[in-house]
């Protein structure tokens, strides 16, 4: 059944066209992902579908109730930011609308409430339209995915993973089609060196044809004429040169290796120790006494609830504070959404090599792994918008002369592309890393250790995050119990000896049992 229908959309900002799709349709029971990188559109979608903004040209039309939860929220309260997103997503389901737009709900939630906003919005019978940088929500919930690129949408059948991996298929089918015209190209350009090579040696008279043989056969009409088809299919070639459609190589991201400060007294090494370090703020315990070790090139992933602590145990942590032992060889660099380390006035490399002593190819490298290309490393970033900005705040931090990077929420306010680029840059980096995020997926794809704050005690899991969710802790046997079960079967196998073959030595063990046995007890 159709809830709703959208045809010949356009809506011009200014002078650019933002929107500008022909049909989109939504649903009963639907469950659409929109993604898109930042600025594509996908806020102002869900605006036009809920007839919150009106198209330049096009209709809209919805045959039923639609409840549109906006991105942004009403900070004016005492509230935390989690508090505020729950009362929205609470107050829009309590409506029972049948179709929901959700720009992205998962802001400001811990893992907890994301998981639980998961079961919610799984139990609704309405449709649903989801704007969202978590990728784990999406595969989640979603069986379709709208993709918006430069105003078209595409549909993708299944969840974000399906998606990914038909984007992949579209990769490999566009690589195909590139060598296919390479190699095209190249035959033609061949033969049409080959024609013009045999056209230059036709204005030439043959060594094997005498002087009077030339003059009786008439030998200059004869290789003009041979001259000029030879030109012609020449050119015939050099049409279809031109009319051989051009496919664009497919990007590479280049590979990166880089040498870290200290790598050889530093790399597998126990370079941070916590020891008995309290978690208290203003007389409120988060955790109490916390004790573990981290490596040199450890991957660790701090989660918990809002406010279980987790950044102020880093900042516990960068301060060294007492019960903090950090070795020498660690050269910390913290990253957090704070970009008052750029200057706006400069380019994006000026930004990024001012505190470096890596070469200008590895910045470009770095820069062109988190989708900065060519010319663009010479954009001022005053120009660029607040995703792209953080990109360059996370470069001019990573090219620096560190070998741990610590990460407060480090993919917010970026997009799925995005989230992608710095995942591929931290999965290659051979350092150590810290880091508070609550996208699943994204300390998946990174963590090889997870520490939880979970009930004001810290627990340390050497493993990844998969490996963490699927582990079963062993049974807590009762030592004692098993002991004293032990030895009453021994009471008991003596017993019956001496009932069969009574003798002092089984009476001193009969003994003996007894008395431990009553120790225990």
């Amino acid at each position: 059944m159709i809830l709703l229908e959208a045809n010949h959309l356009k809506l011009y900002v200014k002078d650019r066209l933002l929107i500008d799709t022909e049909h989109l349709c939504i649903q009963s029971r639907d469950r659409i992902g929109l993604v898109g990188s930042n600025g594509s559109g996908k806020t102002t979608l869900l605006e036009l579908l809920a007839s919150k903004k009106q198209p330049s040209t096009g209709t809209v039309v919805s045959y039923v109730d639609c409840e549109l939860l906006p991105q942004l929220k009403h900070t004016n309260t005492t509230k935390s930011g989690g508090e505020v997103t729950q009362d929205y997503i609470n107050r829009a389901i309590s409506k029972k609308p049948e179709i929901l737009l959700a720009d992205e709900p998962t802001t400001n939630l811990d893992t907890l409430h994301i998981e639980k906003l998961e079961k919610q919005l799984l139990r609704l019978q309405g449709a649903i339209v989801i704007v969202s940088h978590d990728r784990a929500f999406l595969d989640s919930l979603c069986t379709t995915i709208w993709e918006i690129n430069d105003g078209k949408v595409t549909e993708y059948k299944g969840n974000y993973s399906a998606y990914v991996a038909q984007k992949d298929a579209e990769r490999r089918q566009h690589e195909n089609a590139y060598e296919q015209y390479e190699k095209k190209k190249k035959q033609l350009e061949d033969a049409l060196i080959l024609k013009e090579q045999k056209a230059e040696r036709a204005t030439k008279t043959p060594k094997k044809v005498s002087p009077s043989e030339a003059r009786i056969t008439g030998a200059k009409p004869y290789f003009a004429n041979k001259q000029k088809k030879l030109r012609k299919a020449a050119k015939a070639i050099e049409t279809r040169l031109e009319k051989l459609e051009e496919v664009e190589k497919v990007k590479e991201l280049p590979a990166v290796k880089m040498k870290l400060p200290n790598e050889e007294t530093f790399k597998g090494r126990i370079v941070l120790r916590v020891k008995e370090l309290p978690g208290i703020i203003d007389k409120r315990i988060l955790w109490n006494d916390a004790n573990f070790e981290i490596r040199g090139g450890d991957k660790l992933a701090i989660i918990g609830q809002n406010g279980s602590g987790k950044t102020t145990l880093l900042k516990k942590i960068m301060n060294e504070e007492h019960g903090v032992n950090i070795s020498p060889s660690m050269k910390i660099g913290y990253f957090s959404q704070n970009l008052d380390v750029l200057n706006i006035n400069q380019s994006i490399l000026d930004n990024v090599r001012s505190t470096s002593n890596q070469e200008e190819g590895f910045i470009r490298t770095v820069l062109a792994r988190l989708h900065f290309f060519r010319e663009d490393v010479y954009k001022k970033v005053g120009v660029l918008s607040g995703g792209e900005r953080v990109k360059v705040a996370f470069a001019k931090l990573f090219v620096s002369e560190i070998n741990t990077l610590v990460l407060d929420e480090p993919t917010n306010f970026l997009d799925i592309e995005a989230v992608e680029a710095l995942e591929g840059l931290l999965k290659d980096y051979e350092g150590t890393i810290l880091l508070v995020s609550h996208d699943r997926r994204f300390i998946q794809s990174i963590a090889t250790k997870i520490l939880e704050i979970k009930k004001q005690v810290i627990y340390l899991f050497d493993g990844t995050y998969d490996e963490y969710i699927h582990y079963v802790p062993p049974i807590n046997r009762d030592v004692n119990e098993d002991e004293r079960l032990l030895l009453e079967n021994k009471i008991t196998a003596v017993l019956g000896q001496l009932s069969i073959e009574p003798s002092k030595e089984l009476e001193m063990e009969f003994q003996k049992l007894l008395a431990k046995k009553r120790a225990m007890d």
